[in-house]
């Protein structure tokens, strides 16, 4: 028989016991997952990632010590000093919440995160979350996150202090690239993309791959809002 391919390797940053006990229950009941690290707190997560390597960290947002954003935008920083090819360098973070709260998604997101979910969400949506951010190839919950730029897409126009780099990113797109950008933030799969512009899908991939490179995003979240920074994408179109 083939070797199959070694798990995803999760993380579960959470101050309460019975939360990370059900989630790593769930987790690890799926042969393409293992729970590798557990932390009760921002500041235990960042130590448990010092010494183990994770693809993709299940963070809480309200934690005592150190909160589930402060604890992303750490971790990230550390990835990005981690020598290229490094696997410690490409992990991923989907923030968990039970407060559907809007600052909260928005705080996890220019943190760096790639992908916002409640709690309560049901369990084949947080395990195929899991997959996605790891695969990097699709934004979580599409619909969570335009409803959430929609409301704050006048702030992050206003307050953003990156918006003048990223519109000078955004003009050095090919004209095709400002496309599949536009899709890309009205939150359309690479499938979608390509069916909609009559193209292949390696063709998207590589289209996207060119256009994260551009604008210097980590992923496609990141595409999201920096077109709703920009203005690429208004609220409700």
């Amino acid at each position: 028989m083939p070797d199959l391919p070694a798990p995803i390797r999760v993380a579960l940053v959470d101050d309460q016991h019975l939360v990370r006990s059900g989630f790593g229950m769930l987790i690890n009941s799926q042969p393409d997952l293992e729970v590798v690290a557990e932390a009760g707190n921002g500041i235990e997560a960042i130590q448990a990632l010092a010494g183990t390597t994770a693809d993709v960290v299940l963070m809480d947002v309200r934690m005592p010590g150190m909160d589930g954003i402060e604890a992303t935008r750490r971790i990230l920083e550390q990835a990005a000093a981690q020598p290229p090819g490094s696997r410690r360098a490409d992990v991923k973070i989907v923030v968990l919440t039970t407060f559907d709260l809007d600052e909260y998604a928005l705080a996890a997101i220019q943190a760096g995160a790639s992908g916002f979910l409640l709690k309560d969400a049901p369990p084949e949506e947080l395990l195929e979350a899991i997959r996605t951010v790891y695969r990097g190839d699709a934004v979580i919950a599409p619909s969570t996150t335009r409803r959430l730029l929609d409301h704050v897409a006048p702030l992050l126009r206003t307050q953003a202090p990156q918006k003048s780099e990223h519109a000078a990113a955004v003009e050095r797109l090919t004209a095709r690239e400002r496309e599949v950008f536009q899709l890309i933030a009205q939150g359309q799969s690479n499938p979608e993309i390509a069916a909609g512009l009559f193209l292949s899908e390696a063709t998207v991939k590589t289209h996207v791959g060119h256009i994260l490179a551009k604008l210097g995003a980590r992923d496609r979240v990141q595409v999201v809002v920096i077109a709703y920074e920009t203005g690429v994408v208004a609220p409700g179109t």
